[in-house]
């Protein structure tokens, strides 16, 4: 099994409110693609709580294998999702292990 752990900051946003609704588009459509994408195992979708911390947002999925995990990320329907997130981040971190 795989698990694929990617957290994102997103830019800077005038007013807060335009942020958190943001954020929870990103959720809604990174967990609706369980729905759509086969090899997922399992997908969470989780805000930071903490100000302190600079990241944002974190996502959690497993699969079976790592020829899933790129079965998921070159997916049509990963790909349309992650558009939301790749035109409003600035940074991005992941890690991917074995368990």
């Amino acid at each position: 099994m795989i698990r694929h752990i990617v957290m994102f900051k997103l830019k800077p946003f005038e007013k807060d409110s335009d942020k958190k609704e943001l954020m929870k588009k990103i959720k809604s459509s990174l967990e609706n693609l369980k729905n759509k994408i086969s090899v997922i195992k399992e997908i969470e979708v989780q805000f930071n709580v903490n100000p302190e911390e600079e990241y944002d947002i974190i996502l959690d999925t497993t699969f079976e294998s790592m020829e899933d995990l790129k079965t998921y990320a070159t997916h049509p329907e990963h790909v349309k999702a992650s558009q939301l997130i790749v035109e409003n981040r600035e940074k991005r971190a992941c890690v991917d292990y074995e368990f």
